[in-house]
């Protein structure tokens, strides 16, 4: 095994493959490393579906390497040390490697301790998670008969901000088809401020709410789960507002004492896990104050350390985390190492925040929002030229693009380093 690259990536996930393929299209002689140890690469944006039953699992999976391009050399084990200042980076069996070209898409880890309980509660019961185990998630859906279905998010950073409502509105849709959503109250508690940031898609979400009588709970920050008990504690994040949240004719007998800590008993509990860059990334000299990669915002090249570039789940941009995000950065980053290797500067700083998130609104019916830093809805123009109506209100085209279309844009094209 060779001991240097002219690039190196770190990540077999979305990021690291799409710019391991876009690179070798545009010069098949290079030499890539890919550190990368599982044997499995997975589609995780059809895992909301599989939760809601109108997915096959195994049909996310495909051997890593059915998708590692054939001229990368895969380097199958774990990253486990960044050392920038001396162009290397140490592995787990395979010693020290050292680069020209760095390039980390590592994605994040789940932190499920920094949830008090979570780690005993999580896929067991009553209690799920799309983001650990889907299967489970559709189990927990079939045996439910009623009461309480929470679902919420942590105050972390997540992968897909979108998907713990998603799967809310997909379970009231199951509950209404089972003639059981009468007797169930299902709440959706966040820490943010609004249902989404984005105008145009937050006014389609509040009618989805209201038509699914969804109990929405903003400033609701989890922090501890009893699993036995069947409660999970929020803590109340609007301070500045003096008004108790809990209103009158309190039906999901939440309750709120002096320390602005708010209970809520649940029949099933459904939430996203605290999620952070991994341990190695967190601990290097590449990350900002808050953990991630310190990247440039339009370059995605690191702010210090000008041979290293970032994207994806790892970078610290403020924008959502999801795949449509990185089809829009991968090109951006090699492009710029493109320049790098020909002596020019890496001044493509083009990215704009693109993200976007597919928000499953029910069986057959989708909301497309798509946005940039400043939250502006910006449609894809080839999607629009595709789609030709709002893709801001639902529409049964749109679940066909998400459970038919993307799956195969995603394995057939994107991890192919193919434009899309």
């Amino acid at each position: 095994m060779k001991k240097h690259y002219q690039i190196l990536i770190i990540g077999g996930g979305t990021g690291g493959i799409m710019t391991a393929a876009q690179l070798l299209k545009k010069n098949k002689k290079l030499e890539i490393g890919l550190i990368e140890p599982a044997d499995t690469h997975y589609y995780q944006p059809a895992w909301t579906l599989v939760g809601a039953g109108t997915y096959d699992y195994k049909k996310t999976a495909r051997p890593m390497a059915s998708v590692m391009p054939k001229s990368v050399d895969w380097i199958k084990d774990y990253a486990t040390k960044l050392r920038p200042e001396e162009n290397k980076v140490g592995t787990e069996k395979s010693g020290d490697i050292s680069y020209d070209y760095l390039v980390v898409a590592t994605g994040l880890v789940n932190d499920t301790s920094l949830i008090e309980g979570l780690s005993e509660a999580i896929d067991k019961g009553v209690v799920c998670s799309n983001y650990t185990d889907p299967e489970h998630t559709w189990e927990v859906l079939q045996n439910f008969k009623g009461g309480n279905a929470v679902f919420t998010q942590p105050a972390t950073p997540i992968k897909c901000g979108g998907a713990p409502q998603k799967i809310a509105y997909l379970a009231a849709d199951y509950f209404r088809k089972k003639g059981i959503l009468k007797d169930t109250n299902v709440i959706f508690a966040t820490p943010g401020t609004v249902i989404f940031g984005v105008q145009k898609i937050k006014e389609t979400l509040l009618k989805v709410i209201d038509r699914y009588g969804i109990h929405f709970r903003p400033f609701y920050a989890p922090f501890k789960i009893d699993a036995e008990k069947q409660i999970i504690y929020f803590k109340y994040t609007a301070l500045e507002d003096k008004r108790r949240p809990i209103a009158e004719g309190n039906k999901i007998k939440e309750e709120m004492n002096d320390k602005n800590v708010i209970s809520i008993p649940f029949d099933m509990l459904h939430l996203a896990p605290p999620e952070t860059a991994p341990k190695f990334i967190q601990e290097s000299a590449l990350v900002n104050k808050e953990g991630w990669l310190d990247v440039d915002h339009g370059s995605m090249q690191h702010v210090k350390y000008t041979n290293v570039f970032g994207l994806g789940d790892v970078a610290a941009l403020p924008t959502a985390k999801t795949g449509a995000a990185i089809r829009k950065q991968a090109p951006i980053v090699v492009d710029n190492i493109m320049k790098l290797l020909k002596n020019q500067e890496a001044n493509n700083k083009s990215y704009n925040g693109y993200s976007s998130c597919p928000l499953i609104t029910g069986y057959g019916k989708m909301v497309l929002a798509e946005f940039d830093y400043q939250n502006n809805f910006t449609p894809d123009p080839k999607l629009k030229q595709m789609l030709i109506f709002d893709s801001s209100k639902e529409h049964w085209r749109l679940w066909i693009l998400k459970k038919y279309m993307l799956p195969y844009l995603y394995w057939n094209k994107m991890m192919k380093g193919k434009k899309v």
